[in-house]
Formats: C-alpha cells, sequence, structure tokens
C-alpha cells in the first residue's frame, strides 16, 4: 500500500499532460503493484551528498594552498630580481610596459562577474542558513565550514582574476583553468544530487536548490573560458620607434617558420593541441602564407624525394626498371608509417563493435537483471565509454597519419616526375603532351595517395565482418548467419556496380584528357586565335569536348546514386533477412537482442559502402599507378651521347667523327648524316642553310637533345644555349639574365650594355626587376632574344651555341649585338651560331652549310658554287636594293659629303641618337608613378578572398538550376527517409518483448510486415533524395563552368598577359584532385546536402534519447553550444588554410609546364639541380597549408568527438541511476543504439560545415573567373560594316595612345598619321620601340586609351571585334601552329577546298615537303608545331593569309626565321598576292621594306618619320637613313 502511494506521489511530482503521455508511450508502467515502486525506496546511496561536499571543500583547500605557495614564490623571486637589476633596466622595462597597452575583451568581463556571482552565491548560502537555522541534512558546522572554504576560494580566483588586467596576462594559468573545470564538475553533482532528493524524498525546489542550478550555468560558462585558455585580455603594441628598430613580421616569418608537430609531446599529438598557436593567429586576423609553419622535417619535399630516389635506385639495381619494381619502392616507401596507421585502423573497428556487443546487457539490466545493484549499471556505462574514448582517439589518428602518408608519397612522386620530365628523350617527349605530364602529376598522383587512404579498410573490413557475426550470433544464435549471407550479398551486388563505375572513371579520363589538352593549347595560343577570329570556333570544340566528359560524367554521377541507395538501404535489408530468418527458424526476439542486431547492422554499414569504394579506388589507382609507372620508364637522354673530356686534355672544343643523327629512331633517311666536325678552343663557327636544311638539329646533336645511331661527339667545356624560340621564365628580367648565378654588379652592367638593353631598362618604370609576364608576354620579340643572349653571356660559359638569335633584332641591334658580344666579352669563346643574315657570315672562322654539305670559310665556300651562292645571291640582291635606293636618293649630295660609312661618323651619330633617347626618356618619366614596385609589374598575385564565405556564393550556387526549386524537394525527400528510419527501428524496438519470457504486444507477422513496409518507404525516398542530388550537382557544375568557360573565351588579351595559364588551369581541371572544376562536378552538391541532413539526422537521435532521457538537454544544449563555439574558432583559420592550399597548387603546375618548354635550356647550362630544387620548395610550399589543413579538421573532430562522448556518458549514468521500471527499457535501449552514433553525428554537422565552407571556395574561385571583364563585343548589329569592307584599305589613326594596363605606363604616345589605301607601308624601329603594338591596336588585342582608328571611314572602336579581325590578315612575330593536321593548322573551320590549299602550299614553299609525307595534308603536328622548324612554321602562317586574301595585310616581322633566298620567294609571293591591297609591313631586314611606298619610323613609342623612301633618305640625318647606312656598313663586304 505504501509503494502504491509513493508510486501516486511521484506521479503527482509530473505534470498531468507528461504523465498521460509517459503512460502512453510506456515509458512509465501504469501497475499499482508495489514491488515495481519499491526500488525508488531502494535506490542506494553509494555516497552521501554530505560527504561529496566535504570532499570538495577539501580539494578546494589543495588549491588555496597552491596558489599562496605560488604567489610567495613569485613574491622572493621578484625580491630577489630586484636588487640584482640596474636602474637603467628597470627603466627600459617600464618603457616596454608604457608602450604596451592592453584591450579587455568580453571573455574577460564575464569570467570577473562569474567569479563575483560564485563568491555571493556561496555567501547567501551561509546567509539562508543563518537565517532559516536548516538548509541542507548535513551537520550544521560541516556545512558551514565548507560554504566558508567555498566563499574564501571565491574571494581569491576573483583577486586573481582581476589581477589579470595590472599583470596583462592573456593566457589562463594552469591551477586557474583546472580550478573552474573542478567547479564547474561540482556544480554539476550538486544538482544530480538534487535531482535525485527530488525523485526519492519528494522535496520540492528550495533556495539551496535554486542557488544550485544557478551556479550550474555560471560555472559551465566559467567552463568554456578555461577550455578556452584565454582571459580575453589582448595586448596592443603603441611603440612608434618598434618597427624602425625590428624587421617586420613577414620578414622574421618568412626566415624562421618553427614547426610545433615536430616538437610536439605525446599528449599534444593525441589531442592535436600543437595546432594551437596557428588557430590563435588565425583567429585573430586572415592567415597569410608565412604564418603558416613550415613542414616537419620528414615531411618535407627535399627528404622524402631523396628517400624515395635511394628505394627506387635499390630497387632498380636489384630487379630494373619496371611497373612491378616501382610498386614495390612505393611499398617500401610507406610501410613502416602505413604499419602503425593499419594498427590504429583495427583498433578503432574493434573498439567501435564493443557498443552494439553490450546493448543487450543494458537492456537486461534496465529491465530487473540488478543482482550486483548500481556497481553493474556504472561498469556498463564506463566501459560503452572506454570504447567510445579508444575509438575517438584510434581513428583521429589512422586517419591523419593515412594523410599524411598521403602527402608524403604525393611530394615524392611530384619530385620524381618533374624529374623525369627534365631528362626525357625527344622520343619519349613527343609520346606525353605538356597536358599528359601534368595531369600525372595532379591526377593521377591524388589517385595514388587515395589509395593510401583506402588500404586501411583491407584490415579493417574483414575484423568489421567478423566482429559483427559475433555480435549477432551472441544474440540471435544460427540467425547470425543469415545477417552475413545478406551483408556478402550486398557486398557482391556493388562489385559489378563497382566495375561499371571503373570503365565510367577511364571514359571520364580520357575525355578530361582530350579537353585539357585543348583547354592549355588554346589558353597558350588565345593571342593567334584572337588575330584570326578563331576563338569562338575553339570555344564551340571545347564546349563540345565538354559535353562528351559530361556525357561520361552524368552515367557516373547516376550510377553513384544507385550505390547509394544500396548503402543506406543495406541496414533495412540486411535486418529484414535476419530477423525473418529468425522467425522462420523460432528464434526468440527480445528487445535486447534486436536492439543489438539494429545497432550492429547500421555498424555494418560502413564496410558494405567501403567495399564498392575500396575496390573503385584501387581500380583507379592501378590506371594511375601504372600511367605513372610507365611514364618513369620512359627512354631518357643518353648521357653517353655527348663524351666530355678535361679541358686539359685536347684542344678541340667540339669533335664529331661519322655522326649520324636522326629525330626519329627508326627511318631510312636520318636528319644528318656522315658529320665530321672540328671547332678549336676560340673558333667562331656560323651555320647557314635553308629552312629545314638540319641547322637547328646540328646544335641539338652537339647538347645530346638529338638521338645519336652512329659516331661519337666530343665537347670540352661548359655550354651555354640560346634557343630559336625565346624562353623566358616568369619573373623579373634580372632573374631572367642572372638564371640562379650570384649577382655581380660590375659584369652585369657590361653585359647588359653589350646585349642593348640599357635603353630597354630605361623605359621600364621597374628597370631590370620589372616583372615579365607568362612566356615573356609583355616583351617584345626582341627584347626576349636579347635577354636570352644576356643569360647565355652571364653564365661565362666555355662554348656558345647561337640558334638564330639575330633574327628577332632590328639590324642596328644585331649588329650592335654582333660586335659587343660575339666579337667583343665572347672573343675568347668558342661559338656555334645559326644565322640567315649572310653578312654575319665572313668573319666567321668556319661556315658549314645546314647539313654539312658545305664547310670552309667564306671566300672558299663561293668558290665552290655549290649553292652557298645562292643564299649570298639572294642577299646581294636585297643589299643591291638598298645600296640603289640609297645612292639614288644622294646622287646630288654625294660629292659634298664625307663618306657615309666611316666608324667615327658613324659612333658620333650613336651618341647623337643616345642623347634624343635622353631627352625623350626625360618626357616619359613624368608618367611614372612613384610606386614604382607596383608600376613595374605584370603579373599580380592569384586574386584570394579573405574573411567567410559570402551568403550570395551559397545563393549563387542553390538557385543556378531551377531558381533552386529542386532543393526544398531534395529536403523533404530526406526528411521523410528519416521519419521511415526512426518509425521503424522504434516499431521494432516497442513490438519486441522485454524478455523471451514476456508475452509480445504484438503477433510475429504483424510486426515484421509493418517493419518491412517502412524500410521500403525509407529506402525510395533515399533513392529519390540521391538522385536529385546527383541532378542539382551536375546541372550546376555544368552551367557554372560554361559561364565560366564564355568569360575565360571573351576576356581580354590583357587577362592572359597578366594571367598565368597554369592559374587558369586550376580552375577549368576536372580532374579528381582538389581542382575548382572537379570539386563542382563531383563534390560541391553532396558536401551541401549533408549539410542539411546530418542536421535532420541529428534532430531523429534527439528526438528519440529526449523520449527516455529528457534531462540530457540541460547537457546537451551547452555542449552544442561548445561546439558551435568550437567551430567558429575552427573556420577562420581552416578557411584560410584551404584557400593558401589551392592558391599554392598553381605554382607547381606552372614551373612545371615553364621547365618542360625550356627543358633543352636547363640541361644545357646545367641547372637541373637548381630546377629541382625549385620544385621541391614549391610542393613544400603547397604541403604547409594543406598539412596543416588537415591536421586543424582532426583537431576540430577530436573535440567534437569527445564532447559527444562527455553527452554518451551523461546519457547512460543517468539511464543506469534511474530507479528499475521508471522507464521502458526496450525504449531506453533504443536511445542508447542512436546515442552511440550521437558522436559522429555531431561531428559530423559541424564537419560538413566546416568542410562545405572549404569546398565552396572552390564555387567563389570559379564566380570569380565568371565575372572577367568582357571584351567588346563581336558584333554590334546595328553597326556592321559592308561585305566588301575594306575595299581600298585607308588607314586614318588620330591621336593614338595605348598603354597594356592601367598601372603601366603608356607603350604608344599621341600617334597620328594615315596610310593610303592599296599601298605597301614599311614600319621599321629599334626593338621595343611599338611597332607591334601598333599591330595589336589595329587588331584590338589593345583597346586605344585615346585617339581614334579609321579603316576606309570606319571607326574601328565602334565595330564587332570579328567583323574586324576577320577582315583583317596577318602573319604573326610568333609562329603558332596547334596540335592536328596540316590542313586543320591552314583551315580549321574547313572553308577551303583541297586543290585551294595544295596551291597555298606550293607558294609556301611547303608542298614538296607535304608530299613526301604519307598522310599529304593529313600529316601531323605535335603540340606547338615543333615537328616543323620555326621557319617552316612562319610558312604555314603565310599559308594563313594566302588563304584568307583581306585586303589589308600585316606582316610582323614575317620573315625573321627564314633563310635570304626563302625570304625573297616569299616577299616575291606576297608582291604578287597582295598587288592591290594595304600591306603594312614591320621588318628588322631593311630590304624588306626598301621597296615599300611609305616608311613609318618609331622610336619610344613616337612616329618620328614618315615619308617615302626617296624622301627619307635624301636627309642623312633622319633615322631612316642611319638604319640604312648601318645595314649596308654591316654589309660592306658584299
Amino acid at each position: 500500500m505504501e509503494g502504491a502511494s509513493l508510486h501516486l506521489h511521484v506521479l503527482a511530482r509530473i505534470p498531468e499532460t507528461a504523465q498521460q503521455a509517459f503512460l502512453r508511450w510506456g515509458l512509465l508502467r501504469d501497475s499499482s503493484n508495489s514491488t515495481k515502486l519499491q526500488h525508488l525506496q531502494e535506490w542506494q546511496e553509494m555516497y552521501s551528498p554530505c560527504f561529496w561536499m566535504d570532499a570538495f571543500a577539501l580539494i578546494h583547500l589543495i588549491f588555496i594552498m597552491s596558489i599562496l605557495v605560488q604567489f610567495l614564490y613569485k613574491r622572493i623571486r621578484w625580491c630577489r630580481q630586484r636588487f640584482k637589476t640596474s636602474t637603467a633596466e628597470s627603466k627600459h622595462s617600464y618603457q616596454e610596459q608604457k608602450n604596451t597597452d592592453k584591450k579587455l575583451g568580453i571573455t574577460y568581463q564575464a569570467s570577473k562577474v562569474c567569479c563575483l556571482l560564485n563568491l555571493a552565491s556561496h555567501t547567501l548560502k551561509i546567509v539562508v542558513l543563518l537565517l532559516q537555522g536548516s538548509i541542507s541534512d548535513c551537520k550544521y558546522p560541516a556545512f558551514v565550514l565548507g560554504e566558508s572554504v567555498q566563499v574564501l576560494s571565491w574571494i581569491i580566483l576573483s583577486l586573481v582574476v582581476f589581477s589579470f588586467q595590472k599583470t596583462k596576462s592573456a593566457k589562463l594559468p594552469f591551477i586557474i583553468r583546472a580550478w573552474w573545470i573542478f567547479s564547474f564538475l561540482q556544480s554539476i553533482t550538486s544538482v544530480v544530487f538534487d535531482l535525485r532528493s527530488i525523485l526519492l524524498d519528494h522535496e520540492y525546489l528550495g533556495p539551496e536548490k535554486w542557488i544550485n542550478l544557478f551556479m550550474l550555468v555560471i560555472c559551465t560558462l566559467l567552463f568554456v573560458i578555461s577550455a578556452r585558455g584565454k582571459t580575453g585580455i589582448t595586448l596592443v603594441d603603441n611603440s612608434i620607434t618598434e618597427p624602425l628598430l625590428s624587421p617586420s613580421t613577414g620578414q622574421q616569418t618568412e626566415i624562421k617558420r618553427p614547426c610545433p608537430y615536430g616538437k610536439a609531446n605525446l599528449l599534444q599529438l593525441v589531442t592535436f593541441s600543437w595546432m594551437n598557436p596557428v588557430f590563435a593567429i588565425g583567429y585573430k586576423k586572415p592567415l597569410d602564407k608565412n604564418d603558416v609553419p613550415d613542414v616537419y622535417g620528414k615531411d618535407s619535399a627535399e627528404f622524402l624525394s631523396d628517400s624515395f630516389k635511394k628505394i627506387i635506385d635499390d630497387v632498380e639495381n636489384r630487379h630494373g626498371l619496371n611497373t612491378k619494381s616501382i610498386y614495390t619502392a612505393m611499398f617500401l616507401f610507406i610501410r613502416r608509417k602505413a604499419i602503425m596507421n593499419a594498427g590504429f585502423a583495427v583498433l578503432s573497428a574493434s573498439a567501435s563493435y564493443v557498443g552494439p556487443s553490450l546493448i543487450n546487457d543494458l537492456v537486461k539490466y534496465l529491465g530487473g537483471e540488478r543482482q550486483y545493484g548500481l556497481k553493474r549499471g556504472y561498469l556498463l556505462a564506463v566501459a560503452f565509454l572506454s570504447a567510445k574514448v579508444v575509438e575517438t582517439v584510434a581513428q583521429r589518428q589512422w586517419i591523419f597519419g593515412a594523410r599524411q602518408l598521403g602527402m608524403r608519397l604525393r611530394a615524392a612522386l611530384i619530385s620524381h616526375i618533374y624529374q623525369k620530365g627534365l631528362r626525357l628523350s625527344c622520343s619519349s617527349r613527343q609520346k606525353h603532351t605538356s597536358g599528359e605530364i601534368i595531369n600525372y602529376m595532379s591526377v593521377d598522383v591524388q589517385r595514388i595517395t587515395d589509395v593510401i587512404w583506402y588500404t586501411n579498410y583491407i584490415w579493417m573490413l574483414p575484423i568489421q565482418l567478423s566482429l559483427a557475426v559475433y555480435v549477432l550470433h551472441q544474440n540471435l544464435g544460427v540467425g547470425a548467419w543469415a545477417g552475413l549471407a545478406a551483408t556478402l550479398a550486398i557486398m557482391a551486388c556493388n562489385i559489378p556496380l563497382t566495375r561499371m563505375q571503373k570503365r565510367l572513371q577511364a571514359k571520364i579520363m580520357a575525355a578530361k584528357d582530350g579537353r585539357m589538352k585543348s583547354t592549355t593549347e588554346v589558353l597558350r595560343s588565345m593571342k593567334i586565335l584572337k588575330l584570326q577570329a578563331w576563338d569562338m570556333q575553339y570555344l564551340q570544340k571545347l564546349e563540345a569536348l565538354r559535353n562528351e566528359e559530361y556525357n561520361w560524367l552524368w552515367r557516373s554521377v547516376r550510377l553513384s546514386a544507385v550505390t547509394t541507395f544500396i548503402f543506406w538501404g543495406a541496414p533495412a535489408f540486411i535486418s529484414s533477412i535476419t530477423f525473418g530468418a529468425c522467425i522462420l527458424m523460432g528464434i526468440p526476439l527480445t528487445a535486447g537482442t534486436v536492439l543489438s542486431a539494429l545497432a550492429t547492422f547500421r555498424m555494418l554499414q560502413d564496410p558494405i559502402f567501403t567495399l564498392p569504394d575500396l575496390l573503385s579506388v584501387f581500380a583507379q589507382g592501378k590506371v594511375s599507378g601504372d600511367r605513372v609507372a610507365k611514364y618513369l620508364q620512359e627512354e631518357e637522354l643518353k648521357y653517353d651521347a655527348v663524351i666530355e673530356i678535361p679541358r686539359n686534355d685536347t684542344e678541340y672544343d667540339i669533335e664529331i667523327d661519322h655522326g649520324i643523327f636522326s629525330w626519329e629512331l627508326e627511318t631510312t633517311s636520318p636528319t644528318l648524316k656522315d658529320v665530321e666536325l672540328k671547332v678549336k678552343r676560340g673558333m667562331k663557327v656560323a651555320i647557314c642553310g635553308m629552312v629545314g636544311s638540319g641547322k637547328s638539329s646540328l646544335l641539338s646533336s652537339i647538347l645530346g637533345e638529338m638521338p645519336k645511331l652512329a659516331g661519337t661527339v666530343r665537347v670540352s667545356g661548359s655550354k651555354a644555349y640560346v634557343p630559336q624560340s625565346a624562353w623566358i621564365l616568369s619573373g623579373n628580367i634580372r632573374d631572367n639574365i642572372l638564371f640562379g648565378n650570384p649577382y655581380d654588379k660590375e659584369k652585369y652592367d657590361k653585359i647588359i650594355q653589350a646585349c642593348a638593353l640599357t635603353k630597354d631598362l630605361e623605359l621600364f618604370a621597374n628597370g631590370d626587376l620589372t616583372e615579365i609576364g607568362e612566356r615573356g608576354i609583355n616583351m617584345s620579340g626582341g627584347q626576349k632574344q636579347r635577354i636570352q643572349i644576356a643569360r647565355s653571356v652571364y653564365e661565362d660559359a666555355d662554348i656558345y651555341l647561337f640558334d638564330d638569335p639575330f633574327s628577332a633584332v632590328d639590324a642596328h641591334t644585331g649588329s650592335q649585338l654582333f660586335k659587343d658580344c660575339l666579337m667583343g666579352i665572347l672573343k675568347d669563346k668558342t661559338i656555334l651560331y645559326v644565322t640567315h643574315q649572310v653578312e654575319f657570315l665572313p668573319t666567321a672562322d668556319l661556315i658549314l652549310d645546314g647539313n654539312i654539305v658545305q664547310k670552309g670559310k667564306f671566300d672558299e665556300l663561293l668558290q665552290q658554287n655549290i649553292g652557298f651562292e645562292a643564299i649570298v645571291g639572294a642577299h646581294s640582291q636585297a643589299l643591291e636594293s638598298v645600296i640603289n635606293a640609297e645612292s639614288s636618293s644622294r646622287v646630288t649630295s654625294t660629292e659634298n659629303s664625307k663618306p657615309a660609312d666611316t666608324d667615327d661618323e658613324f659612333e658620333a651619330e650613336n651618341e647623337t641618337d643616345d642623347q634624343i633617347q635622353g631627352i625623350t626618356k626625360q618626357e616619359s618619366a613624368h608618367d611614372v608613378s612613384q610606386d614604382i614596385n607596383e608600376k613595374g609589374r605584370l603579373t599580380q598575385d592569384e586574386e584570394r578572398e579573405k574573411g567567410g564565405i559570402g551568403k550570395k556564393v551559397y545563393w549563387a550556387y542553390l538557385r543556378a538550376v531551377y531558381g533552386g526549386a529542386l532543393v526544398p524537394v531534395t529536403i523533404a525527400a530526406q526528411s521523410f527517409f528519416q521519419i521511415f528510419q526512426v518509425a521503424s527501428n522504434y516499431w521494432m524496438a516497442w513490438a519486441s518483448p522485454p524478455t523471451s519470457a514476456t508475452r509480445p504486444t504484438v503477433g510475429l507477422g504483424l510486426m515484421f510486415a509493418v517493419y518491412i513496409a517502412l524500410s521500403i518507404g525509407s529506402a525510395l525516398c533515399v533513392f529519390a533524395r540521391s538522385m536529385l542530388v546527383s541532378l542539382i550537382g551536375l546541372l550546376t557544375s555544368e552551367k557554372f563552368f560554361k559561364n565560366m568557360l564564355h568569360c575565360i573565351m571573351r576576356a581580354p588579351m590583357s587577362f592572359f598577359d597578366s594571367t598565368p595559364t597554369g592559374r587558369i588551369l586550376n580552375r577549368v581541371k576536372t580532374d579528381l584532385a582538389s581542382n575548382d572544376q572537379s570539386v563542382l562536378d563531383l563534390e560541391i552538391a553532396n558536401k551541401l546536402g549533408w549539410c542539411v541532413f546530418s542536421v535532420i539526422q541529428i534532430l531523429g537521435t534527439i528526438g528519440v534519447m529526449s523520449q527516455v532521457a529528457w534531462p540530457v538537454f540541460a547537457i546537451f544544449v551547452p555542449v552544442t553550444v561548445v561546439c558551435f563555439m568550437c567551430q567558429r574558432y575552427y573556420i577562420p583559420t581552416a578557411r584560410e588554410l584551404a584557400r593558401l592550399s589551392q592558391i599554392q597548387r598553381a605554382p607547381i603546375l606552372h614551373h612545371f609546364a615553364e621547365s618542360l618548354t625550356g627543358a633543352s635550356s636547363i640541361r644545357a647550362y646545367g641547372q637541373k639541380d637548381r630546377f629541382r630544387k625549385s620544385n621541391l620548395g614549391l610542393v613544400d610550399n603547397h604541403s604547409r597549408p594543406w598539412f596543416h589543413n588537415i591536421s586543424s579538421m582532426e583537431w576540430l573532430s577530436f573535440r567534437l568527438n569527445m564532447l559527444s562522448n562527455f553527452v554518451f556518458a551523461f546519457s547512460l549514468t543517468l539511464l543506469v541511476s534511474l530507479p528499475e521500471g521508471f522507464i521502458n527499457p526496450s525504449i531506453a535501449g533504443l536511445a542508447v543504439t542512436y546515442a552511440l552514433n550521437l558522436n559522429s553525428q555531431l561531428a559530423s554537422i559541424i564537419w560538413n560545415i566546416c568542410n562545405t565552407e572549404n569546398k565552396m571556395i572552390s564555387v567563389e574561385r570559379i564566380l570569380q573567373y565568371s565575372r572577367i571583364p568582357s571584351e567588346a563585343p563581336l558584333v554590334v548589329d546595328y553597326r556592321r560594316p559592308p561585305n566588301n569592307w575594306p575595299l581600298d584599305g585607308n588607314i586614318n589613326i588620330r591621336c593614338l595612345e595605348v598603354r597594356y594596363a592601367e598601372h603601366l605606363p603608356s607603350v604608344l604616345r599621341n600617334i597620328s598619321c594615315t596610310i593610303p589605301g592599296r599601298k605597301k607601308v614599311g614600319i621599321v624601329g629599334r626593338t621595343g620601340s611599338g611597332k607591334s603594338t601598333l599591330i595589336q591596336a589595329l587588331f584590338r588585342i589593345v583597346e586605344p586609351r585615346e585617339g581614334t582608328i579609321e579603316i576606309d571611314n570606319i571607326d574601328i572602336c565602334r565595330i564587332g571585334l570579328h567583323d574586324l579581325r576577320g577582315r583583317l590578315s596577318i602573319i604573326p612575330q610568333d609562329p603558332t601552329m596547334f596540335e592536328g593536321t596540316v590542313r586543320g593548322n591552314l583551315d580549321p573551320v574547313n572553308e577551303y577546298s583541297d586543290q585551294r590549299i595544295w596551291e597555298i602550299l606550293d607558294k609556301c614553299q611547303l608542298g614538296d615537303i607535304v608530299r613526301q609525307s604519307p598522310k599529304k595534308l593529313d600529316s601531323t603536328v605535335v603540340e606547338n608545331g615543333e615537328n616543323w622548324s620555326v621557319g617552316q612554321r612562319q610558312l604555314f602562317c603565310l599559308g594563313r593569309v594566302l588563304l584568307k586574301r583581306s585586303n589589308v595585310l600585316i606582316l610582323d616581322e614575317a620573315t625573321a626565321s627564314v633563310d635570304s633566298s626563302t625570304d625573297a620567294i616569299i616577299q616575291e609571293t606576297i608582291r604578287d598576292e597582295f598587288r592591290d591591297c594595304t600591306v603594312l609591313t614591320i621588318a628588322h631586314r631593311i630590304h624588306t621594306v626598301i621597296d615599300s611606298d611609305l616608311i613609318l619610323v618609331f622610336s619610344e613609342g613616337r612616329i618620328i618619320e614618315y615619308d617615302t623612301p626617296l624622301k627619307l633618305l635624301e636627309n642623312e640625318n633622319s633615322e631612316f637613313s642611319r638604319l640604312i647606312k648601318e645595314y649596308s656598313r654591316r654589309s660592306k663586304g658584299f
């Protein structure tokens, strides 16, 4: 009867509505049986509250004593130091304190208030005790003494906190943090005891309980502050002299960036607290690259590269170099760390199954099996918690270890791929385009490192399956085997899906390779595409390639959606099979066994889903591994091809005996045969010949670049090489000239003078520190060549190989270079120079005809009469035309003037010229702003947003497809999935009997049928959700890609001049590495989806838990707040680290692309080691933010998991402490099965939000490139020119001013002239005088800043770009060819017939060469047209304009790289074909413009002369006369 009254009393304490709900849900049992409630009174009091109060008072006394000891020690030490230190030092320290100000934050103010409130609360307790006479069951003196100690401790704590303001402490002392954490635990204990007394002793909430509750809130806040470890005081330096006395932070951090990971102790490694200093900086300000610490020594690229090289060399020595040996080397490289990781992974997998195995015991305990009392309950709770803690620590360690190992392997492979690129032979190089090799470095290496991550699942899968079967067997007996069979069946279903996915991945990779190859080529050749108005055709080509890729991607994501459906449907399917088998076999299903089985099935999701991923990643990894291994086995340049002879052992610097060389190894007609050559030390050897005669090939054979079929090549001394196509590195001019050598000002200035660069450097705003754009794009052809020559001269080598460097410079500059460099500074050096300019031949000691058909001195070769005279004859005719023009203009004045070709007069003219240029320089100096550093920069740093990802970015992504209409449908599908899933599990827990003896609530058939129906509903919802996410993701990705591609293709040329190709490729790439477009294609939609889905998941979990353990809310709310505080603390640092990591990827790819282009120069100068170190440095620059980014993820995950474990522990303690019969054990067991996943779910929310924000950086970066300002419209409908425009070709230029960028000085200044129609106009001037810029202005590649250009009375700035560029023709300075066929290069739009193309090839002198190829018009053109000589490439460009036949033709040094005889034929062809057209010719060879109708002379961006050649020659002081005079003087030997 007492029990019943007690039951009624307890029920009376609960609100009536809650009673009804509890009774309805089965949480309270409506029974009058007193035995079921007597346990409420028998709830064992393991410890009295009074005992705990005394214990707390004792611990507070220990804290007080510690503080007092610490205080006394500091005072004694301060007194000693005061006696020792001098007055000056004390003044200095006072000054330092004075210069430092403090800023008191909210945290500090809050800690002060909390301490005072705690002090007030304990004082209030004593006051209430004195007023009421009794407040507690404890003895009066003990209670007063305990509270007095508490009051004393809070007085001391308040004083200490107030003292922080005086001592300016930024960090909380350890003892204070410990004290506050202890106070928080004390408050929790007090509230738990209060709750117990309310439930057991029917007490009402008295003053003490309200005070305890209030103190819990205050102590929770102090606990959060102590967890952060900061007082909230920020120090601000007010010192004025400080910046003058010490270097800037940037400089200091650049010199020294200590690695906290390398110095971390065991506890810091486990908790990742070694990351705290990085977070401290990142939280205060956006991280800069210098704020990120260095990687640990064993993670540095140099250490890893050297280690991998030793291993691969050792394996090669033992087994030879093959694919298997490369895999062996990779395994040996990672094995030690991998074994350690495997240990952690196995431990994590094992610990994760402890929870499911104990659920049945917990349900039995809650159901009444309490023979061991509360101890058993607490032991169960400790076992649950210990397993979760072990799982958390092990999981975080293996995941971190796998990522770190992946980083190590990536660094080693990237460095090896790079080094291999510098050693590839010519035939190997032709097999792999630059785009493909860059793909090996980015895509394939990433896929290989993904395998490292998944390798751990190889050992985890069997352990997880074994443990799952064991747990099921313990609970369900033979029924476990049905569960195993269902699991294996689902795994088997996944295998064919994985194979399909693998095939699709191969297709995606192939499609992507094709698109990337074309994209790289288009970006590299953007200028020619714009000049020819082909940009839209190539855009369509790229879009077609992307559509092919998109089709494969769409199939792939649909297959992924099916896989996702299987993943989420697997637990329901397996549980249905297992429970069905148990019902058929008559195995009893109790609540405990069902819940344990459900928890196990949920754990099985991981191995089921991982297996196809594992197989897929291994398949992809195998494909990528084979590709990289095949590349690493490619043939290298044979270093024995050239024998190095010591200088003392021979008088010859170069010897070739019976040399046979060919670019193609299997050929019947080698490129060079029977080469016999001996070059004595100090000889000057000239190499001349027709286009394609093998001049450059001869130099390549001496460098060892060309495969040697027979004979010997001996070289004595160091080499310097100047290739025909200038190779310029991104960076400043000085770095390009020094090329890794130390700076010697005297030597440097002398070389600058000799290479005619002085005036150019004066014109640049930043001198020789002016930054060069990618591939020297902001330099003229002549400037690039002279920088190359200066680089070679500065190298101070023994042998110099010049491949026609004079073709890109004007006559005067060429003459100066030849005189001051070759015959001046290098007069004692051995020099081989290829040249088409016959005037440089007589001074040579030996002249070779390309294929060494003839050799000898100049006069000897003329007498031999075997073809050499054809070249000389063509030159003589050209010279004759110049001399005739010169003499006819000066007939009247010859008698009165002095000989014009004397050196003295020439020098005097040069001096006058210098004075004129000096005056112009002074005039232009007014335009130069003070900020020369910025003004000299063309390539700006990659743009990087700072701070949070704006809401606009998320909004733009979500609304991209159908205005965002599919997003709520997707969320609804996930919500219904969660509802069905929770309902099915709840139904099973509710319907199953607590024990086998208890009668079931419903029949087994109905129970099973309802469960199946709910499971099918959840599976269909998840399928709908996964399909919708895939659809939204891919459609959005496609829309963003097309927007970005259109913006890039329509961007002005200035964008490509200032943006390295690698930077654009990093965003356009669609590989499975972390490039932006790839992230959009495959990741963002899932990441964003999971941000919402994980919230829905945790709401379901909380809903289930709150049914039985509603007090969990009291702890869950503050823990959630702490979680979000952690997330807010983490996000600023992680976001900037992710941005830095992505930005630092592009320089690796850009440097690699540059190195591949200039590999022959790098080898010739012996600079492979320096470039290798640059590559390693760039890899480290990427590894630093990447490593700290993944570490920051683990830092957060560890803390979130631990906080979730804390909530789980609290829930378990509460459940086992509640009296028997107070709750339904089945529902309590269900709550625990959900709580087992609470830590992963809570971590998942924060993790998904953080990870999504990091990934959204890719959307942000793509949106940046979707907002590039566009060029002018391609077509202006209301201003279209007539179809026959330009008819006459009259060009009228008025007040034209052009600059390449707003922050750069004007290149053309106030240009005004009129070019009559159908006239030939020669444009001459020194290198860099603005000739090519005028042409760019004509095509509107650079828009005029001021002034107008009219062609046939139509202002070109008012019509569409395609209408303009499509009606003009140009042969550009840099001949460009595209990978493909001869026909495709001449007519990419397929406008002309084959017959017409053959006619044009014959006119260009290319017909015979193309006919020799078996493929004829389909003859192959490799990347950059490298299988054709530079001269042949220029002839192809001539072919394009002959096909197009415009009435305005521009020749921009079109014949610079061809010999004189070919040049004469080309000039004749142009004269015949374009006799009625306006032709503008920029030329360095004076004879090509001497027969022009008008001559336009440029100097420093201005027109200084414009008249007919005869008129200009009549004036002896004209610039044109001086150029003619120089040309005549240089060629006076003829």
